[in-house]
């Protein structure tokens, strides 16, 4: 069955995580997208091997599949002309490079856009498109740091705590493919392309903006988030159970009654400090006094057990193993399999959109270096003799 985006072109050149991602989330979607990457070298994302003599990586098979690969040398004559080439044909050109790389190849949005005025040219960076930063490379930590994110992640005192994944590559690299279905969308009307910015500090800012106007509003900086978030009531919380922990989303009236009547404290549910939305330290430091033992008592299943009866919000801290073996995140599509060149398959990341007509599935593992230059090369014109002169001048 097609996907929503079937019949699309996309060239991505990109690195590590917020281009790439950008363009796998197209490929699910059913667009065509060709990875260009440097002959001999590749995106540095290939390099970040697994370890103990596994030469396999996580960032690129994660943020590479459903793709075709072309190397190409960009910063030549011969290779810039070769990609113009191939935005003839082309609907999007996605890039993540250092802000001004590849306007100084002659390959920037109206370079392209005087070749195929219907090119949407989508860029990430880190710092944004203006600005002193603009032309600063950066990655996901910089994004976390100078975003506001880190600062209230983790406990008070501690020193500032980055989110344990790369969130604000990948923040970006949504940000990033709903600039360019809201340009598809626009081009559907007009005919014509456009340009698309967006970047990681952006994108945290964005991803945090119930805190941000709440300081905005106030003036208050929130503060670290411990256990729990800082703006919210302190049931919402992760909670120590005898075995593990726990993640308790506040308690409803009805749901309070219930689950310290099962717990054997149901004067705990008249406690005004569970409905008030902000506590002092003090209140919350005494509340968190009675509540933190009583999950001491009992396991993390056995919690679970107690607190669907009482109709609660929550869920089990769970690792990536539990995750991964979780029955529900298999018929949910959240993990899928597929074939690599050999016909092995191969566990990865799903997509994490439904569509019951246009459904969305990832296709193929990421491509080898250089996979599918000939045949890509061919589809616009070179013949096998131009190929091989290409290669032969380092251009493939």
């Amino acid at each position: 069955m097609a996907g929503p985006l079937d019949g699309m072109k996309v060239i991505e050149v990109g690195l590590l995580i917020q281009g790439p991602q950008a363009a796998a989330l197209l490929a699910d979607m059913g667009a065509e997208v060709i990875k260009v990457e440097l002959p001999g070298i590749g995106d540095q994302g290939r390099y970040i091997f697994l370890g103990d003599g596994d030469l396999r990586s996580a960032v690129f098979i994660g943020c590479n599949r459903g793709k075709r690969g072309l190397t190409l040398d960009l910063r030549h004559d011969q290779g810039a002309n070769i990609f113009k080439k191939l935005t003839e044909t082309a609907d999007i050109v996605i890039s993540n490079f250092k802000p001004g790389t590849l306007d100084e190849w002659g390959l920037g949005y109206e370079d392209l856009a005087a070749i195929n005025p219907r090119i949407i040219w989508a860029a990430g960076s880190t710092f944004g498109p203006v600005g002193p930063d603009a032309s600063r490379e950066g990655a996901d930590l910089a994004g976390q740091s100078a975003g506001g994110l880190i600062s209230t992640t983790g406990r008070e005192g501690d020193p500032p705590t980055p989110v344990g994944a790369f969130i604000a590559d990948h923040i970006g690299s949504l940000n990033m493919v709903a600039g360019i279905l809201a340009a598809l969308n626009a081009r559907h009307e007009s005919g014509l392309g456009q340009r698309i910015e967006v970047s990681l500090v952006g994108g945290q800012i964005w991803a945090q903006a119930t805190e941000y106007t709440h300081y905005l509003l106030t003036g208050k900086i929130p503060g670290r988030s411990n256990l729990g978030h800082p703006l919210i009531p302190a049931a919402y919380r992760i909670f120590q159970t005898a075995d593990g922990w726990i993640g308790l989303i506040g308690l409803s009236a009805e749901a309070k009654d219930v689950f310290f009547a099962l717990v054997g404290r149901p004067e705990m549910a008249m406690d005004p400090r569970f409905d008030a939305l902000l506590l002092s330290p003090e209140e919350l430091k005494s509340l968190l006094a009675e509540l933190e033992p009583i999950f001491l008592e009992k396991t993390t299943n056995e919690w679970c057990e107690l607190l669907k009866e009482a109709g609660a919000r929550f869920a089990p801290v769970r690792n990536y193993a539990e995750v991964v073996a979780d029955e529900g995140v298999w018929e949910n599509d959240y993990f899928v399999e597929v074939k690599d060149a050999s016909g092995e398959s191969q566990r990865v990341v799903g997509t994490p959109i439904r569509m019951s007509e246009t459904p969305l599935q990832p296709s193929a593992t990421a491509p080898d270096l250089g996979q599918h230059s000939d045949e890509i090369l061919s589809e616009v014109g070179y013949s096998a003799a131009q190929i091989e002169e290409f290669r032969a001048a380092g251009t493939v």
